[in-house]
């Protein structure tokens, strides 16, 4: 088959696109928590009812109802909760930043539980990413907030279970939109005992306009968006890719937010998305 220019160009311009929502979703969410335009319940459970209505639009009820797993929207809720608790004490970029890496440990580290043998450069890559998540989270004055931190690493932790279970699902967008309406299902009592907890929680006009922008744009249609473009990406730059996602979200999060970078910000990113990239690189084409 000739992958023509038309289609490259294509390819190129949707792969931006999903990067750009992937990105989106860390800045939309720090604008949001940090300056306390909405509670992180009702902006957790805005950004799920908005992408699902986004997805049902997309692939259909019926279609959304047959996909999914009940196992895949626990663990979907447990990333999105987690990751709204932990912007409220994480700069952008860092919050995006420790929740890749710990996204792909985690489907590095299963792969090993699995029985995945890996190669010398492989090793050196896992242990570079470990090596500069471990610096980045040292004591010192550019420290990020430690508990911000654990709870992110718990976030990318869910979201390497999540994309764990989706890997051989079939359609991935009709799988996502039956993962994200199972757990808007799932959100209703979370949300119920969560008002009972904090019933004064904070909500404005900018607060719920960014929640329902970042799960209908850059959840819903970006997840969207970035399957369509997987079909012409091979695995090896599908991953590398995403590399650019952290980067990105520093870049918003200085541009919107006037957050300042750290040099230990800059060496760990350095040291984490290179160990990262040997890993992806050195896996994907073994198998």
């Amino acid at each position: 088959m000739i992958y023509s220019q038309s289609n490259w160009r294509n390819t190129v311009f949707l792969t931006g696109l999903a990067l750009l929502a992937f990105a989106g979703n860390s800045v939309l969410t720090r604008l949001a928590l940090v300056d306390g335009a909405i509670g992180v319940g009702l902006f957790t459970t805005l950004r799920i009812f908005a992408g699902a209505a986004v997805l049902l639009v997309l692939v259909g009820a019926r279609t959304a109802i047959r996909a999914g797993s009940w196992s895949g929207a626990l663990s979907l809720l447990g990333y999105a909760g987690l990751f709204s608790v932990a912007y409220l004490n994480l700069s952008t970029g860092m919050g995006a930043l420790i929740l890749f890496a710990s996204v792909q440990i985690t489907m590095i580290g299963w792969g090993l539980l699995r029985g995945e043998r890996l190669g010398s450069v492989q090793i050196f890559g896992v242990l570079l990413a470990a090596g500069g998540l471990v610096w980045l989270l040292l004591p010192g004055l550019e420290r990020p907030h430690p508990v911000a931190a654990a709870i992110m690493i718990g976030s990318g932790v869910c979201w390497g279970i999540y994309s764990l279970l989706g890997r051989g699902a079939g359609n991935a967008t009709h799988v996502t939109a039956g993962n994200f309406l199972r757990a808007a299902a799932l959100i209703v009592p979370i949300v119920i005992l969560w008002r009972v907890i904090a019933p004064s929680e904070a909500v404005s006009v900018q607060g719920v306009g960014l929640a329902v922008t970042s799960g209908a744009i850059t959840s819903g249609l970006g997840y969207a968006i970035w399957y369509r473009a997987l079909k012409h990406l091979s695995a090896t730059r599908a991953g590398v890719v995403q590399l650019l996602v952290p980067p990105l979200a520093a870049l918003g999060g200085i541009i919107l937010l006037s957050e300042p970078l750290t040099v230990r910000f800059l060496g760990a990113s350095a040291i984490i998305l290179i160990g990262i990239a040997l890993a992806i690189f050195k896996r994907v084409t073994s198998d």
